[in-house]
Parts: C-alpha cells; structure tokens; sequence
C-alpha cells in the first residue's frame, strides 16, 4: 500500500476550496477498504471518506487520512418480469450511471439527471429531484463497518431513509465506507412528470414523454439554472428544502400568497428553500469571492477564492435573514469538513 502525502485536495471537492491533506490514500477494491483500515496509518490518524466531493465544504486543511472511495462496476445480479437489479461501485459517477441505465431502456433514475456526485454518496444523502427520491429504487447498501473492520449490507427499511436522511447521517455517521449500492430498476417506463418544470420543458423542447426525453429535459433545466463546478465552485443545493406544518404554510399564504409548497404527507409541506431565500434577496449577492448565484437561490458559489469559513458565515446570514422574513428555519445540505 502507498500512501500519498501533503496532496491538494481543491480537484476533490467541486466547492474548489483550496486545502491540502495530511494523508491520501485511493481505495479502488472491498479487499483495499479492509488493508487500508488495518494498517498503522489509518490506526493513528484522523480520517476522511471522500465520494465525488460535491457535497461537503472543507473550512481549513484536513490534518488527517483522506480515503478517496473509487470503486468501479455496474454487475447486474438477477432479473424479474418487470424489473432488474445492478449492484453498483460506490466510486461510479452518478450521472454517468444514471445515463448507462437509460441506455439500458431502463427507468426509475432519470429525474436524477446531472446530481452530481458519485454512486456512494446517494443513499448517505437520500438524493432526489423532481418527486423522485433514490430510495425508492435502493434495495440494498453495502459496505465495511470501519470500527470492527467488517462487511455488512443493510436493506431499504434498515437504512432509515428520510428526506436528504438516512441512517448513514445518524446513527452510523462517520462509521462506515459504502462500497456498494443495489438498485432495483423497472425495465417498463415509470415516468413521473408531476413537478410542473418537467413538463414544460418537454413541451418546449416538443419532446414527448418518456424516459430519454424526461431526462434531457430535466439536464437541461439544470444547466440552465445551476452553475457548472468546473467553472463556478459549488455544491449543487446547500441548503434543505424545509418540512413545516401544512397549518404553519396555509397561514404564510396569507401574507405571501405565491410561497411555493408541496404535500409533504398529510400534515407538513415541503418548502421551496430557493423562492423563500430568493425573497429576501440573496439571489446575485457577492461577498469577496462567496456568493449566491444569480440564476439559483439555494446555490451557494465559490467565484475563485473564497475560504470556507467565508461561504459558512454568508449561510448563517440567509438563515437569519429567512428565519426573521418567515419564521423558517433552513439548514444546510452539505457536510462541513474542518
């Protein structure tokens, strides 16, 4: 095993903050996972599992093992009438899988389109976009107990999946590396168009519905509201959508009839981060080099060399600003590392 030393980390992390690590070691196998956690430099150093680097925010150098997650391979492991299963490495890129599977004529990830990231990272976060959450097509999660340096795989109920929750953000946070994910995909078309943005966009492209379209309609949303990570340091979404009281939404309506909401389950809503950041805003503010992008609210951006601790200090000011507008609390999305 050869570990790396002193190695820059600003090409890991699509926040583009410019730190270094202590230690860096990739991981490309199960068996590598099982070496590197018995191994002395693991034993006696603080340690770091990094996926594809799009959802965390380095604030200061790591002093530490950084362990970079590069398990590759898509296995398809069994097949039914109207579905099949692939167990997939945690160190393929998200998109790039999600645009295998649709080759595949298979449906169930393409309103996922263009999250970026890797495979590994999905279940951590439970990622979603437009209706569509990855745990309703997870069936299992596997990987290596870092404690007791042991294999194990956890299925859908056990991984307690919940809005941009799962267990792997409680309970077993910091105690394990995923090595990979299964995933149950219908081989028949599954469309779900109920977020209004999809549908226009089909219209406008005259595309028709279907899984191909839906996902080139949906990529090509978000490059028009998202920035690009190779050329505006970012992290997609910093912030969760908030879940308030159906009661709490109805009387925000009063005074702010065009607050956007969707049923969350029969008591709460779910609250667009975005429009209520917006509203106060934010959207096109500039700080030094930390800033709030002009075409998407709830993305925070690194213009070239803003700290962390700088893009932290501007969230903490929208979520003052949000909180005294409406009485909502918003909370990051991404992990800060430092």
């Amino acid at each position: 095993m050869k570990f790396q030393k002193n190695i820059p980390l600003k090409e890991f992390n699509t926040f583009g903050m410019d730190v270094n690590c202590d230690l860096f070691y990739n991981i490309s196998s199960v068996k590598e996972v099982l070496l590197v956690l018995n191994s002395e430099e693991y034993k006696k150093n603080k340690h770091l599992i990094l996926s594809g680097g799009s959802n965390l925010l380095f604030t200061s150098n790591f002093k530490g093992l950084i362990l970079k997650n590069n398990i590759k391979g898509i296995e398809i492991i069994s097949e039914e009438e109207d579905y099949i299963y692939l167990k997939v490495g945690a160190g393929e890129n998200w998109h790039d899988f999600v645009l295998w599977t649709i080759k595949k004529g298979l449906s169930g990830l393409e309103n996922m389109s263009l999250i970026p990231g890797n495979v590994g990272t999905s279940p951590i976060q439970n990622i979603g976009a437009y209706g569509v959450e990855v745990k309703d097509v997870i069936t299992e999660v596997s990987g290596v107990y870092l404690e007791e340096i042991k294999e194990f795989t956890l299925n859908n109920k056990e991984c307690n999946f919940d809005y941009r929750d799962s267990i792997f953000k409680n309970n077993l946070k910091n105690k394990t590396i995923i090595t990979k994910v299964t995933f149950k995909l219908s081989k028949n078309a599954q469309h779900n168009t109920k977020y209004g943005a999809i549908s226009e966009e089909l219209k406008d492209l005259g595309l028709e519905v279907s899984t191909e379209n839906i996902s080139k309609a949906v990529i090509r949303i978000r490059e028009r509201k998202l920035p690009n990570p190779a050329e505006i340091g970012n992290s997609g979404s910093f912030f969760k959508n908030p879940i308030i009281s159906t009661t709490q939404f109805t009387e925000l309506q009063q005074s702010h009839p065009n607050i956007v909401g969707y049923p969350s389950d029969n008591k709460n809503t779910k609250v667009s981060a975005g429009w209520l950041i917006d509203q106060c805003g934010w959207k096109g503010y500039r700080e030094k080099d930390a800033g709030v992008h002009k075409n998407q609210a709830l993305v925070l951006v690194n213009y070239g060399n803003a700290t962390g601790g700088e893009i932290i200090s501007l969230s903490q000011k929208i979520q003052s600003s949000v909180n005294d507008k409406f009485g909502v609390q918003i909370h990051p999305e991404v992990n800060i590392i430092g």
